[in-house]
C-alpha cells in the first residue's frame, strides 16, 4: 500500500515537473544564439531596398528592437501575400513592413503593438485648369467621332442634292462632281443651321422633297449632336478629377494585389486593376492608364513626393484608419512580449516621433 502511494506521488510530481518545464520553455525568450528569420516586404518609406540591404522606418525600428534583445537575424524579401503565408506557416519568425492590423489577419496571425497609424488614401492626377479639361475634351476621340459623323451626314445629303439638281439647276449645283457636291454640302449645312442664306435652293420636285425631309431631320440631328457633344465635353471635364469615394465608381482604379485597399474596394463592389506594388500602380496613374490609386496613404504620399511631385497628388481625406505593426506566427507569446516591450520603449522616445514627422508628415 505504501509503495503504491509513493508511486502515485512520484507520478504526480513528475507530471507537474514536466508541465512546469513546458510552461517555462514556452515563456522563455528566443535564444540569442539563434538567428531569427525576418520576412520583409518592400513598401517605402516603411521598408526601402538599398545596395546594403534594407532601410526604412519599420526596418530601423526592428533593428532597434533586435539590439535591445541581443538577437541575431536574417532578412528575407517577400511579396505581400507570400509574406503573410510564410508567417502563418512559421517559415519566418517576424514579418516587417507596412502591415496593417485587420480582423481577418488577426484570425491566423499575431501582431505586435502598433508603431504607426495611417489610413487608405487616393492618389490621382488632377487637371491643372478648366481650359486644359476643355482642350482635352475637344481632342478626345468621342468629340472627333461626333464631328466626323456630322461631316459625313452633310456630305451624304449634299451628294444626294447634287444628283437630284445637277441637271435641273446647273447654275447652283452643276459643274464638276467635287464642285457640285461641295455646293450640296454647303446647302445642307446652312439648311441644318436654319440660317438659309438663299444663295442655293433646289428647284426640281425631287430636290424640294429632299429639302423638306432634310429640314425636319436636321432639327432632330442638331438636338442629338448638341446633346452628344455636351456629354462628351462634360465627361472630358470630369475625367481625372476624383474628389470623393463615389468618383471611384466611374473611373479606372488601381490597387495592390492582396492589400487592404484592394479588399476595401472589393467590399464596396468598386472594380480595380490589381498591381504588384505601389510603384507600378503610380506609374500607371502617371501614364494616364488609370485615374486613381487606392492604397496606404503614407506610402502614396512618400512615393508621390519622391517621384511625381508635379504630376500626382494624394487627396486629403482618408477612407479608413489603419494601424501598422509587426506580424508573427501564432503561438509565440514569448517572442511577441519581448518585441512589445522593446517596441514601446522605442516609440516613446521623442526621436521616433521626429522620424515619423520626417517620413510621413505626421508624428502619430
Amino acid at each position: 500500500m505504501k509503495g503504491a502511494t509513493e508511486r502515485r506521488w512520484h507520478g504526480w510530481i513528475g507530471a507537474a515537473l514536466i508541465l512546469l518545464g513546458s510552461v517555462a520553455g514556452a515563456e522563455a525568450p528566443p535564444d540569442p544564439s539563434l538567428e531569427l528569420q525576418v520576412g520583409v516586404r518592400v513598401a517605402p518609406p516603411f521598408v526601402v531596398r538599398t545596395e546594403q540591404g534594407f532601410d526604412g522606418i519599420a526596418i530601423e525600428l526592428w533593428e532597434e528592437i533586435a539590439r535591445s534583445n541581443g538577437w541575431r537575424f536574417r532578412y528575407q524579401a517577400f511579396g505581400l501575400q507570400s509574406l503573410f503565408d510564410a508567417a502563418r506557416e512559421q517559415h519566418i519568425d517576424v514579418a516587417v513592413g507596412a502591415l496593417s492590423v485587420t480582423s481577418d489577419r488577426e484570425k491566423s496571425l499575431d501582431f505586435s503593438q502598433p508603431f504607426a497609424q495611417g489610413g487608405l488614401g487616393i492618389a490621382t492626377a488632377p487637371r491643372s485648369s478648366a481650359w486644359q479639361a476643355l482642350l482635352a475634351g475637344l481632342f478626345s476621340w468621342r468629340f472627333l467621332a461626333w464631328v466626323a459623323g456630322l461631316v459625313l451626314t452633310l456630305a451624304a445629303v449634299g451628294a444626294i442634292a447634287w444628283l437630284l439638281e445637277r441637271r435641273a439647276n446647273p447654275a447652283q449645283f452643276g459643274g464638276r462632281p467635287w464642285h457640285g457636291i461641295g455646293s450640296g454640302f454647303w446647302w445642307a449645312a446652312v439648311t441644318m443651321s436654319t440660317v438659309g442664306y438663299g444663295d442655293k435652293a433646289p428647284v426640281s420636285f425631287a430636290g424640294r422633297l429632299l429639302a423638306l425631309i432634310w429640314m425636319f431631320a436636321a432639327i432632330l440631328l442638331v438636338s442629338v449632336f448638341t446633346a452628344g457633344v455636351s456629354a462628351t465635353l462634360t465627361v472630358g471635364a470630369l475625367e481625372g478629377q476624383v474628389t470623393t469615394v463615389d468618383d471611384l465608381r466611374r473611373v479606372r482604379v488601381a490597387s495592390i494585389e492582396g492589400s487592404t485597399g484592394a479588399r476595401w474596394l472589393a467590399a464596396r463592389r468598386i472594380a480595380s486593376i490589381g498591381m504588384p506594388d505601389a510603384e507600378a500602380a503610380l506609374e500607371q496613374l502617371a501614364a494616364g492608364k488609370v485615374l486613381a490609386v487606392v492604397h496606404d496613404a503614407p506610402i502614396l504620399q512618400f512615393l508621390v513626393q519622391r517621384s511625381y511631385p508635379e504630376q500626382l497628388t494624394v487627396l486629403p481625406q482618408r477612407l479608413d484608419r489603419q494601424y501598422y505593426a509587426f506580424a508573427l506566427p501564432e503561438g509565440r507569446p514569448e517572442l511577441r512580449e519581448a518585441i512589445d516591450c522593446a517596441l514601446l520603449e522605442a516609440i516613446e522616445d521623442p526621436r521616433w516621433h521626429a522620424q515619423l514627422q520626417r517620413y510621413l508628415g505626421t508624428d502619430e
